[in-house]
């Protein structure tokens, strides 16, 4: 099997033994792949991905790298953007950037505030009752998101009535 990822101009893509590295011109990423029965090419502004196998957990790999090189062009020309919601029917959320957390203050009516991590370079934004989550790695956008929506999960209440939260509107996608 074989796949194949165009390059778009202005990004300089490498393969150093395992290592596959990409920068554009918001930053550059890199992603350590497993080359033992994959073939991996640059020529011509294209990378190909071809299965030297053919087993099927290797030509699941071929759509996996080509899907996850095509993600790395991406965050690097345009980048990566998340949005959560701030909902809240009986107390109001405070919510703010402290360094590289997320506090979420008075949920709940609680006074101890709830924390999420930032994961990797990501950027976060809040304004009134909105959450934007931005970078360049796909996967360090969305585990963001999911750290801040994650840290107001409710248990004990029926989820039903209390419907106060951040939860994710739109998951990360190229800006």
């Amino acid at each position: 099997m074989k796949a194949e990822v165009a390059v778009p101009e202005g990004i300089d893509v490498k393969l150093e033994k395992n290592v596959f590295t990409v920068k554009g011109k918001k930053g550059e990423l890199k992603q350590e792949v497993r080359l033992e029965k994959i073939k991996i090419s640059v020529e011509n502004g294209k990378i190909t991905v071809e299965s030297l196998s053919e087993r099927r957990k290797e030509k699941a790999l071929v759509g996996t790298y080509a899907s996850l090189l095509k993600s790395m062009c991406i965050g690097v020309t345009t980048g990566y953007q998340a949005r959560l919601k701030v909902v809240y029917s009986h107390f109001p959320i405070k919510v703010s950037v402290e360094g590289r957390k997320v506090l979420v203050q008075n949920f709940l009516g609680k006074k101890s505030s709830r924390q999420a991590e930032l994961f990797g370079n990501t950027e976060v934004k809040v304004s009134k009752d909105e959450i934007i989550v931005t970078g360049i790695d796909k996967k360090e956008v969305g585990q963001t998101a999911a750290n801040i929506e994650r840290s107001t999960k409710i248990s004990g209440f029926d989820r039903r009535v209390f419907q106060d939260g951040i939860y994710l509107t739109e998951a990360a996608r190229g800006c």
